[in-house]
């Protein structure tokens, strides 16, 4: 098996990570995930969602958490590093990324997403494939003309929870779509868990035989049937290099009861149990790329510190293992009572 000797991993928890909470995280508990997240090395975070805030609660603090990120004293030397990512999926939200860009503490990059699954499309947007590709060609100029940068993310590439299956033909083509239109990267999603190992080697194996820049490629993943580093492997394996995750695996769609009270979010939960959703967990992400002999880049000893107190700030323990577990002994007491042993 080869893999690449260096990787990325953006983490995403604050804004994926957070929507699906059905308790409002406090503004000053995403900042100080975002400010820990880089001081770990982390140089691609998701920071909020800049949609209409009455459906989505959770991030009605938007323009006030960039504003904190901005002023923060404790990663001012590093902050020019960092790609700040917000979702953008309609033309408000775009302007309004644009508004705060110009008031000088907006985002670098705006993340625009489109369903290869027509029924997805229309409930995750409110748009058709042909309205929606109509409205991101002009998003896309808008954003470039402001000097921010976008991504296209791309779900229901192995299924859709309303539909069922899908073709992965079709995400190739939207792939080549978006950067036809001047997209800077993609996001290849598994936003509902549908991808089983061997169709994401196939999958990826596809993209970068179309777009063999694996820079313009990440790899995200959800674990609702448990396969999500599986499919992390077998994207290594097809030669991806840029991923993304959430601290403990959470998130998910977007929450449609927050604080007590029943809100817009996306509709109706996808599943019965709601706690099944969430992305690969980014410290086991992270710790197994490192016994893999992967570069990440990451401080990965403080990566698990910020896991243990994100379960404090959700109140709950999570489902990252290496926090709890740990990364593999090397050295110390243990190994040393097994060698007198």
């Amino acid at each position: 098996m080869i893999f690449p000797k260096k990787v990325t991993i953006g983490d995403i928890t604050v804004r994926d990570g957070f929507q699906h909470e059905e308790k409002f995280i406090p503004t000053k508990a995403k900042l100080w995930c975002l400010e820990e997240l880089i001081l770990a090395g982390v140089r691609h975070v998701e920071v909020t969602n800049l949609g209409n805030p009455a459906g989505m609660p959770q991030f009605s603090d938007g323009e006030e958490l960039f504003r904190l990120l901005y002023a923060s004293k404790r990663i001012a030397h590093l902050l020019g590093e960092v790609e700040l990512t917000v979702v953008t999926i309609r033309e408000k939200a775009v302007e309004r990324a644009i508004e705060l860009k110009k008031r000088g503490y907006g985002p670098t990059r705006i993340l625009q997403m489109v369903s290869t699954s027509p029924s997805h499309m229309v409930k995750n947007s409110g748009l058709d494939h042909k309205d929606y590709w109509n409205m991101t060609e002009k998003c896309i100029q808008q954003a470039h003309d402001a000097g921010i940068k976008v991504n296209g993310t791309i779900s229901t590439i192995w299924g859709c929870p309303i539909e069922g299956p899908t073709e992965l033909k079709k995400a190739v083509e939207f792939t080549k779509r978006y950067l036809s239109l001047g997209a800077d990267d993609i996001e290849h999603a598994d936003h509902d868990g549908s991808a089983p190992p061997d169709k994401a080697y196939e999958y990826f194996s596809s993209i970068l035989d179309a777009i063999p820049n694996p820079e313009l490629h990440i790899a995200h993943f959800h674990v609702t049937r448990g396969w999500g580093l599986a499919n992390v492997l077998a994207a290594l394996q097809a030669g991806i290099t840029r991923y993304e995750g959430t601290m403990g695996g959470i998130g998910g769609q977007p929450a449609n009861f927050v604080d007590g009270c029943p809100v817009a979010g996306t509709g109706s939960y996808y599943y019965k149990d709601p706690s099944i959703t969430g992305l690969v967990s980014t410290e086991d992400m992270a710790v197994m790329m490192d016994e893999m002999g992967i570069d990440t880049g990451l401080d990965i000893d403080r990566l698990l510190t910020v896991g243990l107190t994100v379960e404090k700030i959700v109140g709950r323990q999570l489902r990252s293992e290496s926090i709890h577990s740990g990364r593999i002994p090397k050295t110390g007491t243990r190994a040393r009572t097994l060698t007198k042993g």
